[in-house]
């Protein structure tokens, strides 16, 4: 039998393409982006999300990590950017060549501190691990490079590729891909992994959270009031509360008043925790 939460607004700023959250629990705070808007936001997670600071740059931001001192890498639209805590930022790789019809998307840190990053926008899209200064293709063959999450012991390896509606999982760091399941009713995007190991994945389009099994069987929905939920993290102390973004992206007028909470940050408390967020190795 399925389980059914709803989720409750965090925000009251919404933003356009909300995405990515991250909780660094050793500063206490929550960190996310608005893509379009090139914005990396911060915030403190009470009862709900007061945002205290925000770092913008000159074109889209994908995805944003942290590292054990505080400093956050960003992927821009193509290339990796460190941004020390004292404010200074420092080129780190160029993922995409230049012009590009893609840009950078999600990424997320893996259980070693190696950040992985996917693209979307063109026909052949990538995902990539930067490591020793560089970057590995993981995959070349997606149609849009989303969700990533590991497994508790960081054995298993999950990755979405939107437009295919598709979750692949594959042994961690160097096992063959294979379908673990598919979405039928809207589009999968980021996702994350609890406690037990299950998967918490947005549905854009569907205004909903599924929480799957590591078989891929649906145990648990959150209901969002925003048709595109965009991605989903576990934060707070007791890392037991599901943060969700979402967006107005792609929305009409008459969604949006329909669905007036859209592109705010989301809540929900689904009686479980999640997994401490690994820091980015810099040295890696």
């Amino acid at each position: 039998m399925t389980t059914r939460h709803t989720a409750r607004p965090a925000t009251g700023t919404g933003y356009f393409l909300g995405e990515g959250p991250v909780w660094d629990a050793a500063r206490q705070r929550l960190l996310w982006v608005d893509i379009m808007a090139g914005d990396v936001h911060e915030g403190r997670l009470g009862d709900r999300v007061e945002p205290t600071r925000t770092w913008s740059f000159e074109q889209s931001v994908g995805a944003v990590a942290v590292a054990e001192n505080g400093d956050l890498l960003v992927a821009e639209r193509e290339t990796l950017t460190r941004v020390h805590a004292g404010g200074g930022r420092t080129h780190l790789a160029r993922v995409l060549p230049p012009g590009s019809p893609s840009r950078l998307n999600d990424g997320a840190v893996d259980p070693s501190g190696r950040f992985l990053v996917g693209s979307l926008g063109g026909d052949r899209e990538v995902l990539v691990r930067f490591e020793n200064g560089g970057c590995t293709i993981v995959d070349d063959d997606l149609t849009l490079s989303n969700g990533l999450a590991w497994s508790p012991s960081g054995d298993r390896f999950y990755s979405v590729d939107t437009l295919t509606r598709t979750i692949h999982v594959r042994d961690y760091p160097a096992g063959a891909r294979s379908v673990l399941f598919t979405v039928d009713d809207g589009y999968p995007d980021g996702m994350c992994v609890d406690a037990d190991g299950n998967l918490w994945l947005a549905v854009w389009g569907g205004g909903r959270v599924e929480c799957r099994s590591p078989a891929g069987e649906l145990l648990a929905v959150v209901e969002v009031d925003a048709p595109h939920t965009s991605s989903v993290a576990f934060a707070g102390p007791g890392l037991d509360v599901l943060v969700i973004t979402t967006a107005t992206q792609h929305l009409s007028l008459t969604d949006v008043a329909a669905h007036p909470l859209s592109g705010r940050l989301f809540t929900a408390g689904v009686g479980v925790t999640g997994l401490r967020t690994p820091y980015w190795n810099p040295g890696l």
